[in-house]
Formats: structure tokens, sequence, C-alpha cells
């Protein structure tokens, strides 16, 4: 396909919701298997630390504890960087989000695998993180329906089941940094998908740098919530004060207020928000608790948990297919329903297949409100700030990602 032969969306991100548009419309997306190949290795490489924190620690001479701040910075970069490259998207187009996204993958691979010291490791992994959010954004703004999405979601779910088995054969064959080097892969559909962009005009009017630093400020502060309390939660609220009265002052800048007050795109992004922390606390968990509580090898953790993570990223595909005839209501109901059992088995089972069967069932929730609840974000607002929700709902997501492993290294790892 030519670089003409996209849809409206694909030229900024604003043009029908999700589920619209002509027959010929849907003929001219992008290939979904492309935007998939763009938005799911970086879910392998934010995984890959799962079983190899130990080696990481040793290797860096270094506390387990401390070598989980790999995995917060990873978290932490990607929260943040999902609304800024989101409105890069908005104001430049998707060609330019696209290949800052990409430059920034490669610049912080590249400083990962040839750092020697534990800051720059941290600054390529963040790098890294900043670059995956812009294609991921990139990629879920060329979606538009929600059976593509799910494509995605799901993609993105199974790749993140296979980062910890991943990162621990990469581990033992070639070293632990070539396991957090996974994210490049996404690389190989840059030129496919920026085949199918056009260039898009810059956006009118002065860039929000004080509402997206507040906003990078109250993320921060929640992210360091468990290893802080008190100074984050202070920032955190001031961060949260200060972003009020900006965005009264500012109705359409960095965070618009006419995205949140639009119910649907608060309780899907809440939504999003609660099932994504539960998964990662319990991907993080579950294989200490695997091993504390029956023995297994890691091996075997490992096998099992790839097992139960693709099960229920393959379930929530097909629960994504069917979600326009099942409504809102009923969709929300199940994933709300079964996150809170996969919760719950996992503080009282001490069972193996029992706790595999709760990340199972979590990484179905994750994924599934993923696919379904973006639908309903992007949708419910107006046409103009739908790369700005994808941006804000992704951002909810992710901040389960950077909260979720920081609960479980206090939890379990510590």
């Amino acid at each position: 396909m030519s670089a003409t032969s996209t849809t409206d969306t694909a030229d900024t991100g604003t043009g029908p919701g999700p589920g619209a548009g002509t027959s010929r419309q849907r003929a001219r997306r992008v290939p979904v298997l492309w935007l998939t190949l763009l938005a799911t290795p970086v879910a392998a490489g934010a995984n890959a630390p799962v079983l190899i924190l130990d080696d990481m620690g040793r290797s860096l001479g270094v506390r387990t504890a401390t070598a989980a701040w790999l995995v917060t910075a990873f978290a932490w970069a990607m929260t943040v960087g999902t609304p800024l490259l989101a409105t890069l998207l908005r104001r430049r187009g998707a060609r330019t989000a696209l290949r800052v996204g990409a430059a920034l993958v490669l610049g912080g691979t590249v400083a990962l695998v040839a750092s020697p010291w534990l800051p720059l490791t941290l600054a390529g992994r963040a790098a890294q993180a900043a670059g995956g959010a812009g294609l991921i954004a990139v990629a879920m703004s060329l979606a538009g329906d929600a059976r593509r999405m799910g494509v995605i979601s799901a993609g993105f779910g199974m790749l993140g089941a296979s980062g910890p088995l991943l990162g621990e054969r990469l581990s033992d064959a070639v070293s632990w940094r070539a396991a957090l080097a996974v994210s490049v892969v996404a690389l190989l559909a840059v030129p496919a998908v920026g085949r199918h962009i056009p260039t898009a005009p810059p956006a009118e009017g002065r860039y929000d740098t004080r509402g997206s630093l507040l906003l990078a400020t109250l993320i921060t502060g929640v992210i360091l919530l468990p290893f802080c309390p008190l100074p984050a939660a202070g920032a955190a609220v001031a961060a949260t004060v200060l972003l009020a009265l900006h965005i009264r002052r500012r109705p359409d800048g960095f965070v618009p207020s006419a995205v949140l007050r639009t119910p649907i795109f608060r309780t899907a992004t809440l939504i999003a928000l609660t099932l994504s922390t539960s998964y990662f606390v319990l991907l993080f968990a579950v294989p200490r608790l695997i091993a504390g509580r029956t023995g297994w090898s890691t091996g075997a953790v490992a096998t099992g948990q790839l097992v139960a993570l693709l099960t229920g990223s393959a379930l929530a595909l097909g629960f994504a297919a069917v979600s326009a005839r099942l409504g809102r209501v009923r969709v929300r109901a199940v994933l709300l329903t079964v996150g809170a059992l996969a919760a719950a088995t996992a503080v009282w089972a001490h069972s193996a297949p029992a706790l595999l069967a709760a990340a199972g069932a979590a990484v179905f929730c994750a994924t599934g409100a993923n696919a379904t609840q973006s639908m309903d974000a992007a949708s419910a607002v107006p046409a103009a700030h739908r790369p700005t929700a994808i941006g804000l709902f992704i951002l909810g997501y992710q901040l389960g990602g950077a909260v979720g492993p920081a609960v479980a290294t206090l939890l379990v790892l510590s």
C-alpha cells in the first residue's frame, strides 16, 4: 500500500471514532499485523526481568531490590512518556511520533547494552520505555476498532507472557542485557508502518509545558509511593492541586478538560488502571509465591507461567471479538469479577496450578480491559481529543505497570 492509502485517522489520529468509517476506509488501514509488531515487543522487554532480577543484581553488584529499579525506571518512563508522545502524535502527526519513538528505543537499547554503570543502564532503560510508549500510541491510534485493538492487545499480552521465560533463556544463553534489549525488535515494523502514514501539518497553538510537567510530577509521586510514602504523597497531592488549577485556566492544554469530564472515559481508565495494577503485581509475585509455597524449580515456574499467560491472552482476544455483542455493562462486570477472583486466589491459594490460574486470569482481565475499555475511552470524547484520550488511557494502564512491580517488590522480593 502506498503512503496515500491510509485512513483519516492515520494522519493525526483524530479522524472517525473507533469502529466508524466506510468499508473503503477500513480497507485502507495499516495492516494490523504490522501495528502488532510495532506495539508488542516492548511488553516482552518490560517483563523480561521477572525471573532474572537476582542475576541482574549480582552482575551489577547490588541487591535484588536495587536491581528492581530497572523495572521501576522502565515503568516510570513508559508512563510519563505515554502522554508526552501522544501529544506529539496529536500535534505533529503519527509519522513524527513514529520516528521519535523508534529513535528512543534504538538509542536506549544501545546505552543499555554498552553501559557498565547502573545509572547509565537506568537511563537507557528509561529511553527504551519512552520510545516504546510512543510506538504503542501510534499503533493504537491507527487501530480503528475493537477487533483490531483486540489483536494488538492480545499480542501485547502474549509477548508480555513470553517475556519472563524469554528473559531467562536469553540471560542463560547470552546475558541479561540481551534479555532487556528485546524491545528493539519493534523497529522491524517501523518502515512498513511509516510507508502508510502521510506527513501531517503541525498543530496550531503553544505546547502546554506547565501541564506536562505537572502531570509528570503527579505520575512520579504515585510511582514512588511504595518506596518513600510521605515525600511522594506530598508531591502527588501538590501536583494534583496545581494541575487541577492549571486545567481550569487552560482547558484545552496538555490534559484537556473535555476528556476528564467524560464519565465513560474516567470509568474506562480507572478499570484499566485497577486491573493492570493487579496483573503486574501477580506477574512478579506469583513466581516467588509458587517457589515459596510449593518448591517448584525456576524453569518449571517459568514454563507454567508462560502457558497460563498465553492462555489468558488468547481468551482476551476472543473476549474482545465478542465484546460489542455483550455490551459495555456486561463486559465490565466480567472483567471486574474475574479480576477480583484472581487477586483472592493469589492471596489464599497454596497450589501451583491455582496460582498459575490466577496469573492467567489477571492477564485476561488486563488485556481484555486494554482492548475494550480503550475503545470506550476514545469513542466517548470529541474527535479532536481522541489521540490525547488514547494517550491518557494508556497512561492509566501503564501506571498499573509501574505501581504493580513496586508493590510486588515490597511484598515479596524484599
